[in-house]
């Protein structure tokens, strides 16, 4: 997860980049200010973990391969689950 997080850091950094050379050249975009790459960082920083646990919860309800539905039957059948 910590990986996930310097990820995000790394796009805001880059999108305050942007916008400081968009700056330079004179170009002002009205909705791309330091407020909207915070607001936009802030909803990566909770949407991707979120993706993570989603990602988690269907793979461990749902059965993808092959071999897992093989192990699922096999452990029915053990009366282990």
């Amino acid at each position: 997860m910590e990986k996930t997080k310097q990820y995000v850091a790394m796009v805001g950094g880059d999108l305050g980049a942007l916008l400081l050379f968009f700056q330079s050249l004179g170009y002002q975009v009205v909705w791309f200010n330091e407020d909207t790459i915070n607001s936009f960082t802030n909803f990566l920083t909770a949407i991707v973990p979120l993706g993570f646990v989603l990602y988690g919860v269907y793979k461990n309800q749902f059965l993808l391969t092959e071999k897992a539905l093989e192990q699922e039957k096999a452990l029915e059948k053990q009366g282990l689950k």
